[in-house]
């Protein structure tokens, strides 16, 4: 049989049923690529709350794969690039410790104030120390030799929440998050205040993005902000925007190469419910969550380590 253009009928049967077979093999191929290409992210987290205090490392699949235990209370951490994880911790003593990922200890810093909780490894090796109580920022060097002193200002007395993380900026002034004040100050090395944002709460960490904002973790106002240099409120996210994390206090924050950012969100009261860990793109898409409740009850520091 032939059809009306003189071509074989069964030519154009068996024709369709290649191009039918083409098209199943094609849709086949991009949908295992799009299984392929699904986020998965190698995590270091400290555990805090309900649970012990502890630094865990999971990977791709979620497994545990490190543990450390600090020897005191311990919320803030940075993973330096030779692999070792520096961290503060707020006991009896207080100080800065770089460990290991055998738990092997190389460098400890002993401060003289009631607790350390935050700290930053420097470009010149030097290690900046969150010290509350008085609260100020103290960089040491190797020797464990205090070569500069940066008074911050704080108006809460009670030494606990004067300070957490902060970061020695490329002009030389020092970012810090005061928590308790729920407050962001730049101040120079003689602790001069030169800009400051205030109005959120339980401030974590601020970070000074490369095109001049700052993006701060807003704790209890369940949000993340990006703020210009004249106070403006440029991007955020908040809870009302993905109501299905539970966002609870947002205690940390990562920008990662791609331009997303990396959100630890805090459980306290919150505990088995919700995400403790997502990734949000700047159109405000979350594409990326860890909310596997099986191993922790709540986090402080999350980082991704990929």
């Amino acid at each position: 049989m032939a059809s009306a253009c003189g071509v074989p009928f069964n030519f154009i049967m068996k024709l369709k049923q290649h191009f039918v077979a083409l098209v199943l093999a094609l849709s086949t191929s991009v949908t295992a690529a799009a299984a392929d290409t699904a986020i998965k992210h190698r995590l270091l987290l400290f555990e805090y709350g309900k649970g012990p205090n502890r630094l865990l490392e999971l990977d791709t699949s979620g497994k545990v794969v490190w543990e450390h235990k600090p020897p005191s209370i311990a919320v803030i951490f940075e993973v330096l690039p030779n692999g070792h994880v520096l961290y503060a911790y707020g006991g009896k003593p207080t100080g800065v410790r770089e460990v290991t990922r055998q738990g092997e200890e190389v460098w400890n810093y002993v401060s003289q104030c009631p607790q350390v909780l935050g700290c930053q490894r420097l470009a010149n090796g030097n290690t900046l120390v969150a010290e509350q109580g008085p609260c100020r920022a103290v960089e040491v060097n190797s020797k464990g030799d205090v070569v500069r002193i940066t008074p911050l200002k704080t108006s809460v007395e009670s030494y606990h929440l004067q300070v957490r993380n902060v970061h020695k900026l490329a002009n030389g002034n020092i970012l810090a998050a005061h928590e308790g004040e729920g407050a962001v100050r730049e101040v120079d090395v003689e602790g001069n205040v030169v800009w400051e944002y205030t109005g959120v709460e339980n401030a974590g960490d601020a970070q000074r993005l490369k095109n001049g904002n700052t993006l701060i973790s807003c704790g209890t106002q369940k949000r993340v902000i990006e703020v210009t240099p004249d106070k403006k409120i440029a991007w955020q996210f908040t809870a009302a925007d993905a109501p299905e994390l539970n966002i609870t206090w947002v205690s940390s924050i990562q920008q990662l190469p791609n331009g997303h950012i990396l959100v630890g969100n805090f459980l306290r009261g919150q505990e088995g419910k919700g995400a403790h860990a997502f990734e949000v793109t700047r159109d405000k898409k979350v594409v990326w969550k860890w909310d596997d409740h099986r191993f922790i009850t709540s986090l402080t520091t999350v980082r991704a380590l990929d």
